[in-house]
């Protein structure tokens, strides 16, 4: 019986595109790892989690699914009992851009010889984008989801020889180049909301002031000045907008 993924995980595995051997960190229940093991393309998958418990959780699913031979399971602190070269792909999902960060800094060794990284980081997306880029890594597409009344934005990142990508804009680091020229549904209401958002809270601000209210204050005109150059892609008989 196949394993259902929910919308986050399936647009993972989308990003997961012709991956023979895959190395899930953070693995939780498993199912990522399941689903594409499931598919005649991928030969192995690792799945790893720093906590007992859920890699106890993935090895009952993965025997229920009998893909014992096909699925490891390994308790590792990030990518740390990953062998080098062990995996073409690795996946890190549903965790902080920090600790997205931290996994992918402090396994350089383990990592140096994989090619594709499969990132869903929960926060600071920005800081991971501009990460990767100052890894050498280069982002090659973006997805963005919304599930459960959540807004998911993944990416996949390549190591690529001699990498020629000029730097992004500061707005694309912050909502995603890919998302924004491919015009994201999903992005799109998230810009929305995001706008909403800041405008509510500088009209709470009226009439405040001190250093600390000044500092907000700028923050939040500088990302909706972002917002901004972000929706032109999506209006695209607004003046402002730029050509795709």
């Amino acid at each position: 019986m196949s394993i259902q993924l929910s919308i986050r995980l399936s647009a993972i595995a989308g990003l997961t595109r012709g991956a023979k051997r895959l190395a899930d960190i953070g693995t939780d229940h498993g199912y990522l790892p399941i689903f594409l093991a499931q598919q005649e393309s991928l030969e192995y998958a690792v799945a790893m989690d720093v906590n007992r418990g859920p890699l106890l959780r993935a090895q009952e699913h993965i025997r229920r699914q009998h893909l014992e031979a096909k699925i490891t399971t390994r308790l590792s602190d990030g990518a740390q009992k990953l062998q080098p070269g062990e995996a073409d792909c690795v996946v890190i999902a549903g965790m902080g851009g920090p600790l997205t960060i931290k996994i992918l800094s402090e396994g350089r060794a383990q990592l140096a010889k994989t090619d594709v990284f499969v990132l869903q980081p929960q926060s600071e997306i920005e800081r991971v984008r501009r990460f990767l880029h100052a890894e050498g890594l280069v982002i090659t597409a973006e997805d963005m989801v919304k599930d459960d009344g959540k807004f998911y934005p993944m990416m996949r990142a390549e190591r690529v020889k001699n990498p020629k990508t000029p730097p992004w804009e500061d707005y694309e680091y912050c909502f995603g180049r890919f998302l924004i020229r491919q015009k994201n549904p999903a992005l799109q209401e998230f810009l929305r909301k995001e706008e909403k958002t800041c405008l509510e809270i500088l009209e709470s601000l009226q009439g405040r002031d001190g250093e600390k209210i000044a500092g907000r204050r700028k923050e939040l005109t500088e990302k909706l000045q972002m917002i901004e150059k972000a929706a032109a892609f999506f209006f695209p008989c607004n003046p402002h907008a730029k050509s795709l």
